[in-house]
């Protein structure tokens, strides 16, 4: 088993999905539980769930990681390999569908595309632009008019006001505006 000796960046979430042949769901699923046994006791895992369709054949694994480095230790693995061949006849990955995220990623995305995200820096520097202008609106608007209320209170209502106009307000336009700094390469 590889092992990494310290962390080397940000926790990561990866999707996998496979196409599991019509029949072999059961066989599947028991494979799941062995191979998700597999993966947490991997240096970095901190967890793995399974989406399981309503209809069809498409399983997804939902994969946390510490790092990116670790999540790739994993991914490259011997242990990992072997689990794979035991399915072989069972189920196919899908890797034109493997997502990795590092959680900001959704605010950057691109409906109906592929494109990978932007640096984190230009995040950042896009979110720091959308977050600083309604830091100062809820200071002067919201703040004076809860001086009186108890702590856990007050520090509540910025979060609940902040992060629903970023995600679904500012963010996206702000990222439709930023568009061809943030993805240079994209010839849309």
């Amino acid at each position: 088993m590889r092992t990494t000796t310290a962390r080397r960046g940000a926790p990561v979430t990866t999707v996998l999905t496979w196409q599991v042949r019509p029949g072999r769901e059961q066989r599947f699923e028991e494979w799941t539980h062995g191979i998700t046994r597999c993966a947490r006791q991997f240096p970095g895992n901190e967890g793995v769930s399974w989406l399981t369709p309503e209809d069809g054949h498409r399983y997804h694994a939902v994969l946390r990681w510490s790092d990116q480095h670790r999540l790739a230790a994993w991914l490259e693995s011997d242990e990992r390999a072997h689990w794979h061949r035991r399915i072989e006849d069972i189920a196919t990955e899908v890797s034109s569908e493997r997502q990795s995220t590092t959680g900001m990623e959704s605010w950057f995305s691109l409906p109906g595309t592929a494109v990978q995200a932007p640096p984190r820096w230009k995040m950042v520097l896009t979110t720091f632009l959308g977050a600083y202008p309604l830091t100062l609106l809820i200071q002067w608007l919201v703040t004076p008019h809860t001086t009186g209320w108890p702590l856990p209170l007050r520090a509540a209502v910025f979060p609940l006001v902040l992060l629903p106009l970023l995600t679904y307000l500012v963010m996206p336009r702000l990222s439709r505006l930023l568009r061809q700094w943030l993805y240079p390469h994209d010839d849309d």
